[in-house]
């Protein structure tokens, strides 16, 4: 389906009143120990109200705010950690989240805060009218067809100088129909722009894969046959029929079916549809298993809820992507020649981890907040990959090897993409997000495998260290564990590289011991890429 001209249907859409109010909703999960009973829970999360209102001055929580209740993590030794989002005057706080330390019996141990302390601002009356905002907004988003403009009154304090400003979505549909949007923060008294960013994080029968051989995938029985509904994780795959994904809701498309349970022929570029629902389906059921055998996690959002996986979105889109909107993932079939569909074992595991990452710190989409942000999805579907140690699919640190030969980015050597970082620089975070998410991919490739030259399942790495020290591997399974709890535990939404290595410090403290060798290897590589 084209787009239609951006010219034609380009709009603003404003609410009634001057102040436009986002209603936050709580996002209340299982804690991550699964026999911990709901009362530990609810303790937990009332003893970090307290603990917030008795050290008002840690937390910079004052007249006016309030706590939105996020996440929560508890250990098995009584531990617990609250994350909250805060409002000011019933606004939210970009850049105001925080994390709650507790020990077994609720005394405050630490707390992480994002940039914000103290959120209060001198009026939240906006000099800068919505439909000034909202205007200027479509403007700077040229690429974005049938766009609406949605201007929300926030309080900006992202560089922990807080200040009123519109935040203002611009949503719509990019050149293959998959969701395009512009994130434009504006000052509300001066009109000036903040920042501006993408909306979008650009990922049992027998299966015919594309990528994976023949593998089994779990399905529901259903009137004359079966459907590729899963229904031990819960999600189901479906057909989107090429429609443009911003059309997609969560109840589009049509489930997959077949009389024989038998499904797909395993042929790249294959005009059988269900071939790339089979490597969407298995791949989803990997990285639901992988997150849950190795953390403890059910499902994205720990809330045991299955997404929804749509493949054949748009036309000839070379790209896959997670929406938090629908929950659910969308794939491509590729550009029609050289790349085919978007379904590979890591992508899939990269798309559907920007959800772990949106439940847990938020890690915001800008800046080196949002270079991490993609660096986690690498990391984590590169993880999948290891964890389902297929044959056909070997376990490598090249990202997207299978769907864009011979890969569309590597671990340990970035910059040999001719775009992403290697090593960390104060102008890292003006990189597009998907090139300063190479500090994080070396980093994590170093503490893994160490410096210098190796060979690995076949493929020969050779990665430098940025300030020519020597740095001996730990093995990716320590340091995922390591970068899972920094993100589930200490990184906010505004976390950069810096806070980044002290987060995995802190996890790894936590999971190995201070100074212990995976601590040493932690800190090392973080000075081997220049974030020290």
């Amino acid at each position: 389906m084209s787009p239609t001209s951006p010219s034609a249907s380009r709009r603003a859409r404003i609410a009634g009143a001057t102040t436009v109010i986002a209603a936050l909703v709580a996002v209340t999960v299982p804690a991550a120990t699964a026999s911990a009973a709901p009362a530990g829970r609810d303790a937990a999360i009332a003893q970090a109200r307290a603990n917030v209102a008795r050290n008002a001055g840690v937390f910079g929580f004052g007249d006016g705010q309030d706590l939105v209740l996020k996440d929560v993590v508890l250990d098995d030794d009584g531990s617990s950690h609250v994350r909250f989002d805060r409002t000011y005057q019933g606004l939210p706080v970009v850049g105001g989240d925080l994390v709650v330390h507790q020990d077994a019996r609720g005394r405050l141990k630490d707390s992480t805060r994002a940039a914000a302390h103290d959120p209060a601002v001198t009026s939240t009356s906006p000099a800068v009218a919505p439909q000034t905002t909202a205007g200027k907004a479509i403007a700077s988003a040229p690429g974005v067809h049938d766009a609406v403009s949605t201007p929300e009154l926030v309080v900006w304090a992202a560089d922990g100088t807080p200040r009123l400003a519109w935040r203002t979505t611009v949503a719509g549909t990019g050149e293959h129909g998959q969701p395009a949007g512009r994130i434009v923060v504006t000052d509300a008294t001066t009109g000036d722009e903040i920042e501006a960013y993408d909306k979008e994080h650009q990922a049992s029968g027998t299966g015919h894969s594309e990528y994976t051989g023949d593998v089994t995938v779990d399905t529901t029985p259903a009137a004359g046959g079966y459907t590729l509904t899963d229904p031990v994780r819960g999600h189901v795959t479906k057909d989107a029929h090429n429609a443009a994904a911003d059309t997609i809701t969560a109840a589009s498309g049509t489930p997959f079916t077949s009389t024989t349970n038998v499904w797909g022929d395993g042929k790249k570029f294959s005009t059988d549809r269900s071939t790339a629902a089979v490597d969407a389906h298995a791949n989803t059921a990997w990285t639901y298993d992988y997150y849950k055998k190795t953390f403890g996690r059910n499902g994205i959002k720990n809330d045991g809820k299955g997404a929804t996986v749509f493949v054949h979105v748009g036309t000839n889109w070379d790209n896959a992507q997670w929406s938090d909107d629908c929950f659910c993932m969308m794939t491509g079939d590729g550009n029609g020649s050289t790349d085919p569909e978007q379904v590979d074992l890591d992508t899939m595991g990269h798309e559907m981890t920007h959800g772990v990452t949106s439940a847990t710190a938020n890690l915001r989409y800008s800046g080196e907040s949002g270079g991490l942000n993609e660096s986690t999805s690498d990391i984590f579907g590169t993880m999948v990959e290891w964890f389902a140690n297929n044959k056909f699919d070997t376990p490598d640190y090249l990202f997207s090897d299978q769907s864009t030969p011979p890969w569309l980015r590597r671990f340990d050597k970035p910059s040999l993409d001719g775009k992403s970082a290697d090593c960390w620089s104060a102008t890292v975070g003006k990189l597009n997000v998907h090139y300063s998410s190479g500090v994080g991919n070396h980093w994590f490739y170093l503490a893994s495998e160490g410096s210098g030259s190796k060979t690995i399942n076949g493929v020969t790495y050779n990665s430098p260290t940025c300030n020519g020290s020597k740095v001996t591997g730990v093995g990716n399974q320590k340091i995922a564990r390591i970068w899972y709890r920094a993100l589930t535990v200490y990184m906010t939404s505004t976390t950069n590289y810096k806070g980044a290595r002290t987060a995995s410090l802190n996890a790894a403290s936590d999971l190995y011991g201070l100074n212990s060798p995976e601590y040493k290897t932690v800190a090392a590589a973080w000075s081997a890429v220049k974030v020290n």
